[in-house]
């Protein structure tokens, strides 16, 4: 009854940028942390960006300055502006979520299916 929907990814030249969004839908108490992270060919998933409910944000070191990662608690929409791409930003960018669904009183960890970002160079 919960998901997370990705949209924005694409392809871009290396300096360009896209945003990218994730909302979260269904049976919602409450969403807490959100998050990115991404996953090259051949490498492991790794954290991008996180924002917590109340604002609080943290960037993986290869990212800060470029990036920046917004919600709005409203729409329960996560959002990630990629500045200055790189070709080694290029991945599949997923959407992360902690959520308490309505029916528990114990929150899980929600992904979303994964957006392709291509930065060539």
């Amino acid at each position: 009854q919960v998901q997370l929907v990705e949209s924005g990814g694409g392809l871009v030249q290396a300096g360009g940028s896209l945003r990218l969004s994730c909302a979260a839908s269904g049976s919602i108490f409450s969403v807490n942390t959100m998050g990115w992270y991404r996953q090259a060919p051949g490498k492991q998933r790794e954290l991008v960006a996180i924002i917590t409910s109340g604002d609080i944000t943290n960037y993986a070191d290869s990212v800060k300055g470029r990036f920046t990662i917004s919600r709005d608690n409203a729409k329960n929409t996560v959002y990630l502006q990629m500045n200055s791409l790189k070709a080694e930003d290029t991945a599949v960018y997923y959407c992360n979520a902690e959520i308490l669904p309505v029916w528990s009183r114990i929150p899980d960890n929600y992904w979303g299916q994964g957006t392709q970002v291509t930065v060539s160079s």
